[in-house]
């Protein structure tokens, strides 16, 4: 089955957080992290996809206040921080949205991404990843984490099922 066919199946997208919604780079203040940026079009690309009848989530390693706002503000239905097992949060939000891991793409950058990349129906990474992850992923996008890859993601998907 090519992309375009796997795409058009795709109901549910699934992202890390840090190195992809982020550049990857942490900011800290002596009383904790005090800072993420995101990239305006990566958010518009996240609410394109919702208003075409579609779902998101994020599983993140890291806990942060942050990205729980920034997720709430873009609609973002399920939220996993402080992953210690992406594939065990997949599988309950499989369970929970009733969509299989066929109809899910899942974005994500370094090594802890690499199970899940696996098992999903699409596999995406910024083309910035660490290079474990860029043999182990369906496709490469050419927009680095941070910078528009999440925007080129949901394009792309959107673009497919309107074929």
């Amino acid at each position: 089955m090519n992309i375009i066919e796997r795409a058009k199946k795709i109901k549910l997208l699934l992202m890390d957080c840090d190195g992809v919604l982020t550049d990857g780079k942490l900011y800290f203040s002596e009383d904790g992290e005090i800072m993420k940026v995101f990239h305006v079009r990566d958010g518009q690309g996240i609410v394109s996809w919702h208003k075409a009848g579609f779902v998101s989530g994020i599983i993140s390693g890291r806990n942060s206040r942050i990205v729980e706002r920034r997720a709430n503000e873009l609609g973002i239905k399920f939220i996993k921080q402080g992953s210690q097992d992406k594939l065990s949060d997949f599988a309950e939000i499989i369970e929970e949205s009733g969509i299989s891991a066929e109809e899910t793409a899942y974005i994500g950058d370094d090594i802890p991404d690499i199970p899940l990349l696996k098992v999903v129906g699409l596999s995406f990474t910024p083309s910035d990843a660490a290079k474990e992850v860029l043999s182990n992923v369906g496709i490469v996008l050419q927009n680095k984490g941070g910078n528009g890859a999440v925007r080129e993601l949901t394009d792309l998907l959107l673009e497919a099922k309107a074929r």
